[in-house]
């Protein structure tokens, strides 16, 4: 039994890995920088507790999993997500390396999201629940590359 609770969590985590790449975000930091650098675009950084967070579910929902947020940030930014989750697991680590992020960024609340120059400079943060749909991300995220 337990062997196959085993295999089951791995599969479910290979699985929610795979997804995570479908959607366009990644969970590692030092790719996500990479990619960053080599496409020149910034990366958006989103510190999450995708599983118990309300207002960063709410976030997923009416902005990161919407086709017009999904059509800009493939042309426009490197998507990261520092999760923080309660119910589920992650490998020691992506835990770990979100930890630093956690303390690098200064991060005390969430959601949190902190766009990164393609060098790792942070451009702008917002914290809390950003209104307006994926209309007002989009804002936020050019206008925070001119700052």
């Amino acid at each position: 039994m337990k062997k196959f609770v085993t295999v089951l969590a791995v599969s479910l985590l290979a699985h929610a890995s795979m997804a995570l790449a479908a959607g366009g975000w990644t969970d590692d930091f030092p790719a996500a920088l990479a990619k960053a650098k080599a496409e020149n675009k910034p990366v958006l950084i989103d510190f999450t507790g995708s599983d118990w967070c309300g207002w960063c579910i709410k976030l997923q929902k009416d902005v990161f999993s919407t086709a017009a947020f999904k059509k800009f940030a493939e042309s426009n930014v490197v998507l990261m997500e520092a999760d923080f989750p309660q119910g589920k697991k992650l490998s020691p680590g992506v835990q770990k390396q979100n930890d630093e992020l956690q303390a690098k960024y200064k991060v005390e609340g969430y959601p949190t999201l902190v766009l990164l120059s393609p060098e790792g400079k942070e451009l702008d943060r917002h914290v809390g629940y950003l209104e307006g749909g994926p209309d007002a991300m989009i804002d936020w995220i050019k206008s925070s590359q001119k700052k």
